[in-house]
C-alpha cells in the first residue's frame, strides 16, 4: 500500500456515504468522479484510493450483507478504473442545423433508444414530435426529469404541464432571470447541445445547431451541471 502526503479526508467521506447504503448512487458516483479526476490519472494516488475502498468493504465483510458490500465495492473500483484509463476520443462527433427536420429527427431518435434515464435541461418545449417521443419513453419506464425556465412553461402551446401531468418530475428556475441551456443527457453517455430550441419554429424557420457528443469528460460535466441545478430549482 503506498503512503503519499495527500489528503484522504474527502474520499474517505464520500467512500463511507456510499458504503452506508451499499450502493453507489449516481450522483455519488458523480461525486466520485469529480475527486477522482483531480487526480489526473496518477496511478499511486489512485492506488491509495482503491487500497481505502478494500479497506472500508473489509471492515463490513463477515455479515449477511458481504454480498452487498463486495457490489459496493466492484462499483467503487470501475470509477476508480475509469480515471486510472487514459481518454478515448468520442465515439460520437456529429453536428446538425436548421431550419428543417434533422435536429429534432436526432433528439426523438436518442430519446427513442435512451434505455435507462433522460436528463432535459431546455428553455422551452413546444415541438409535440419531442413531447411525444419523451411520454412514449416514460411510459417504457425510462427515469426523465425536466430542468426548463419557469416564464416559458405556462407560454401558449408549451407542451411543459403536459409532460408534468404524465408524472415526469420537472424543475423551473422560479426567477426573472431565464433557465436558458438547452442540453440534455442520455442513459448518463451521451450529452446533446447546442442553440436549438426544442420548438416547431426551430424546426421550420431558425438557424440553429445541435451538437451530439459522447465524449466522457463532456458528459460528466454537463451531468455535473445537471444535478446542481435540479438541487437549486426542484421543489
Amino acid at each position: 500500500m503506498y503512503h503519499l502526503s495527500m489528503d484522504t479526508s474527502q474520499i474517505d467521506a464520500i467512500l463511507e456515504q456510499t458504503l452506508a447504503d451499499l450502493r453507489l448512487s449516481r450522483s455519488e458516483r458523480s461525486a466520485l468522479d469529480e475527486i477522482l479526476a483531480e487526480y489526473d490519472g496518477d496511478a499511486r494516488q489512485l492506488e491509495v484510493v482503491r487500497s481505502r475502498a478494500f479497506e472500508l468493504a473489509r471492515s463490513r465483510l463477515g455479515d449477511s450483507s458481504d454480498v452487498a458490500v463486495l457490489g459496493w465495492l466492484e462499483a467503487v473500483i470501475r470509477s476508480i478504473e475509469s480515471a486510472q484509463a487514459p481518454q478515448q476520443d468520442a465515439a460520437l462527433a456529429e453536428a446538425w442545423f436548421s431550419p428543417h427536420s434533422d435536429c429534432a429527427g436526432r433528439i426523438m431518435q436518442l430519446v427513442e433508444r435512451s434505455q435507462k434515464s433522460i436528463e432535459v435541461c431546455v428553455f422551452t418545449i413546444t415541438d409535440d414530435r419531442i413531447t411525444h417521443a419523451l411520454l412514449e419513453s416514460h411510459a417504457r419506464g425510462t427515469d426523465i426529469r425536466i430542468i426548463t425556465d419557469d416564464m416559458k412553461a405556462g407560454d401558449l402551446g408549451s407542451d411543459i404541464n403536459d409532460l408534468a401531468e404524465a408524472g415526469i418530475p420537472l424543475a423551473t428556475d422560479n426567477s426573472s432571470a431565464h433557465m436558458h441551456n438547452k442540453f440534455a443527457i442520455f442513459d448518463g453517455t451521451t450529452v446533446i447541445t447546442g442553440s436549438y430550441n426544442w420548438t416547431r419554429t426551430a424546426a421550420r424557420a431558425n438557424q440553429e445547431n445541435l451538437i451530439v457528443t459522447d465524449d466522457r469528460e463532456l458528459v460528466r460535466r454537463f451531468s455535473a451541471e445537471f444535478d446542481r441545478l435540479w438541487r437549486a430549482f426542484h421543489r
